[in-house]
């Protein structure tokens, strides 16, 4: 077994499938598993009023368990899996819901076809679906700019990001990564509330998105 093979059935699988609208209503997503576990941390540690030192330890802690208990999980479901092509295909399967290419080309596409037909509130409103700014006062160009910004950064942090982790680490590789960058998501913002709650997950995901960004750059 390759992880490298386990990526490649993951791509296929996100191709053909995406994340289909029946199975996230049955079960939701690994992604809001990983959500509802932060917003439970945050709320249990991240104390209004306490200093920002026992934040940002706190901040540290919710780090630890959110990664630690991810990659533990995807560990002893990689361990578990069989010996030989069985294991990159049913390791494939398991990464599938952590790669967002189709995902992400959909988004864009949105994008793209309105602004071919001149419809530009259309446009505002599909590319507000992916960006946080105000798009309201984007005229056609501004809105094309925002959807490749967003695209750009989505390329590293939902396709190369992931699959780069993955093929280094298998499982637990691409659930890390995954449960790092949605903490950050999530807490990583310069907010009175997240500034020092947050520091640890921004600076983790700085670090983990280094060596993807350089090639997705490249």
């Amino acid at each position: 077994m390759t992880f490298a093979a386990m990526m490649l059935v993951a791509i296929g699988c996100d191709l053909m499938f995406g994340w289909p609208n029946w199975l996230y209503a049955a079960i939701g997503h690994p992604v809001t598993w990983i959500g509802a576990l932060i917003k439970a941390l945050d709320g249990a540690l991240n104390r209004d009023g306490a200093a920002d030192l026992s934040r940002r330890i706190a901040g540290v802690i919710t780090a630890g368990i959110v990664i630690g208990l991810t990659a533990g999980l995807a560990h002893v479901a990689q361990a578990l899996l069989p010996a030989g092509w069985p294991s990159a295909l049913l390791g494939g399967i398991l990464a599938w819901p952590l790669v967002a290419l189709r995902s992400m080309h959909a988004h864009v596409a949105a994008v793209a076809k309105p602004l071919q037909n001149n419809d530009l509130m259309a446009a505002r409103y599909a590319v507000s679906m992916i960006v946080g700014r105000d798009t309201t006062v984007l005229d056609a160009s501004g809105v094309a700019r925002a959807a490749m910004e967003s695209l750009a950064e989505n390329t590293s942090d939902g396709i190369v990001a992931p699959l780069f982790w993955g093929a280094i680490f298998g499982l637990p590789g691409i659930a890390a990564y995954k449960a790092i960058n949605t903490l950050d998501s999530m807490i990583g913002h310069r907010t009175p509330r997240f500034e020092a709650f947050g520091w640890a997950s921004a600076r983790i995901d700085d670090l983990v998105n280094l060596p993807a960004s350089r090639l997705t750059g490249a």
